[in-house]
Formats: C-alpha cells, structure tokens, sequence
C-alpha cells in the first residue's frame, strides 16, 4: 500500500517541479571587482513511513537540505579577499518535526538561522567568525557521487523523528534518529582556521558555542584534515578525517567523536563511497557507539532532461542509544536532473532495523521529492 501511495504521486511533484521557472542568476558586481549573490532553494518531499503497523504520509520540507535563502558578499580588499555569507532556513513543515503524533511546527526560529558568518581570505588561508560551519562539518559526508543528493551517511533525514514500535504493537520513546547517526559535524557561532591548499590536502580547527540555543551551553572544539584530486586517467577521488570535542558545560564529561569518509568516482560512471565514526562520550550512563557506512552508485546521461544516478547503500551501527543495541539500514534511490529548471528529483527507499532493548519492528519510508535552486 505503502509503495502505491508514493509511486502514485510521481505525476504531482514533477509537475510541480516543472511549473517552478528557471531563474537569472541574481548576482551583481561592483566595479572593483566584488559582488553580492542572492539564492535559494525550495525543497518539498511526499514522506511516507510505514512503522510496522501503522503508515503515514505527508508533504513536507525535506531535512536532507532544507528549504532555504541566502545572500553571497565578496569584496576584494588589497590582495585578500572579505567574505559576508548569510543563510537561512524558511522554518517550514519539516520531516525533522514529523511522527507519528503529527507534525510540529512553529514557524521560523532563530535556530533556522544556519549563516551570519564573516571571513578574511588570503595566500596565508581563510579565517572565519561568526554562525557557520565547525571544522568537522562534512568531514562524514565526502561523497562524489550524484545520487549523493538524496543518499547519503545521514539515513535519518526522512523519518528521524518517527518512534520504533514494539511488538507489542505499542510504540516505544525511541526514534529512527536515537538509533543511528553518522557524528558529522555542524553549526555554531565559531570562529575557525583554514590553511592553504597543499597538493589537494587542507585543514582546518574551530572553536565554538551554540548561540542559538538557551539551553546548550557547552563547548565545542574540532579540527579536520581534508584531500580531493582528479587524477591524470579522469579518476576522481575525496576524503576526510575529523575530531571533534563536546565538553559539557555541567562539568559531566565529555564527547568525543572520530569521523571520516572517502569517495571515488570513476569515469565509466560508477562511484564508490565509505564513512566510518566512533564515540567516545564520559558522561555517566552514556553509550559509546560506533557505525560503518558504505554505497555503491552509477550515474550517467541517459535522458535529455540531464544527469540520472541510481544506488545503494547500507549502514551498519553498534551501541545507538543503549550499550549492547544493533542498527541495519538500507537504503536505495534513483535522482534525475532536469537542467532546464535547475531541479533534482529523486524516489528513495529505506529501511531501518533497531535491536535495542527489545527487536523493534523495521521501521520503512519512501521519499519522492524534489529540490529547485535559484
């Protein structure tokens, strides 16, 4: 029932898709040579989750990568370069907001907030303060391939805050998202260090709060090194490392994760993609879990419409929200790009399977959806 409700309406979001019109780019320049850029995207998403006895579906915004606006500042000031970055979401219905329970939503907040970040790049690297990205942000999520748009280390965009039901048929306090993470990092009120770039290799280290939050208080360290070339035989290939420490403002302890992934696109069209994370977390009571996560993709021009990329993927997580716990997900997408209207539309299935205290029913969803950008 599930996969009819979803197939049947492929017709109602490529329609909408088509009706968006493709934008100008908004971009304008001074004439010493900066500029300022506005953009966005708009992101809806058909969720349709089936927890084992129960099915829902709606229309929402997808969590994968939000709807969302932005403004781009460049300026050149004597041989660097000043950078202003403002972005944010649109605070509407969100996947991250919708269970079984229903679907909250307040509005936008100022958590929507992801950007207010001012940076000074020259030959010595980048600095960087203010709302943005910590140094471990992306450091699990290296991924070349293109159906990377919708599949990817994160498996819990779509139903993450959906509750396991038991066998009992009666739904447990634990969601999709308590039983699987891949410890990327995220966004704080920062400031951070990038070096140069040295033969494809780069690093960088942060330190940060989150301001944007009453209730959060702790510190945040991380640094990353990171690497990416395309290769003489038209290989591609990326990856990176990171370590990133949350120091608990209630002097409880602290959290400390390791992550990395790598990925490889080859020209025939096939890609390969791997992450891997472990956490080591002191506060009393707290697990240590661990995952491994891998994918397998190929993309090629097969319509005229643009792009087509199909895979398949598989993550593997021990320890999620209670020691001695067991978490299998599979997933498996199709993305088509349609270049005329700068969109990715995309059908996906995944399925998570949680033993924790007790062997939870799987918990199902599919997702058609599709991204504009302008």
């Amino acid at each position: 029932m599930t996969q009819r409700i979803v197939l049947s309406s492929v017709a109602t979001v490529l329609a909408a898709s088509a009706a968006a019109p493709a934008v100008a780019e908004l971009k304008y320049e001074n004439n010493s040579g900066g500029y300022v850029e506005l953009y966005g995207q708009f992101h809806p998403v058909i969720v349709s989750v089936d927890d084992g006895e129960e099915t829902e579906t709606r229309l929402l915004d997808n969590d994968l990568s939000n709807s969302r606006v932005g403004l781009r500042l460049m300026q050149p000031y004597g041989s660097n370069e000043f950078t202003f970055w403002f972005e944010t979401g649109l605070g509407l219905p969100s996947t991250g907001s919708a269970n079984q329970d229903g679907t909250n939503n307040d509005g936008w907040s100022r958590e929507d907030l992801r950007h207010v970040d001012f940076a000074l790049r020259g030959s010595y690297g980048k600095f960087s303060a203010g709302q943005g990205s910590m140094a471990s942000d992306g450091a699990a999520e290296v991924d070349l391939s293109y159906v990377g748009t919708t599949l990817y280390s994160f498996t819990n965009d779509e139903n993450g805050a959906f509750f396991y039901r038991q066998p009992d048929g009666l739904l447990s306090a634990i969601t999709v998202g308590d039983s699987a993470s891949n410890f990327d990092g995220g966004r704080r009120g920062r400031i951070r260090y990038d070096t140069p770039d040295f033969n494809g290799f780069s690093a960088a280290i942060a330190y940060g709060q989150n301001i944007l939050s009453d209730s959060d208080d702790d510190d945040y360290y991380d640094l990353a090194v990171s690497y990416g070339n395309t290769f003489a035989n038209g290989v591609e290939f990326a990856a990176s490392i990171a370590y990133a420490v949350r120091d608990f403002d209630d002097s409880s302890g602290e959290r400390k994760d390791t992550i990395g992934s790598a990925s490889v696109l080859l020209p025939s069209g096939f890609s390969f993609t791997a992450a891997l994370g472990t956490r080591d977390d002191t506060a009393a009571g707290a697990s240590d879990p661990d995952y491994w996560y891998a994918k397998v993709a190929y993309e090629d021009d097969w319509v005229s419409w643009g792009q087509t990329g199909i895979g398949i993927d598989y993550f593997d997580g021990s320890d999620f929200n209670n020691e001695g716990s067991s978490t299998k997900s599979w997933g498996i997408a199709v993305v088509q790009r349609i270049d005329s209207i700068n969109t990715d539309a995309y059908l996906k299935y995944r399925s998570h399977d949680f033993d924790g205290t007790v062997d939870f029913d799987n918990n199902e969803a599919w997702a058609l959806g599709a991204r504009w950008r302008f």
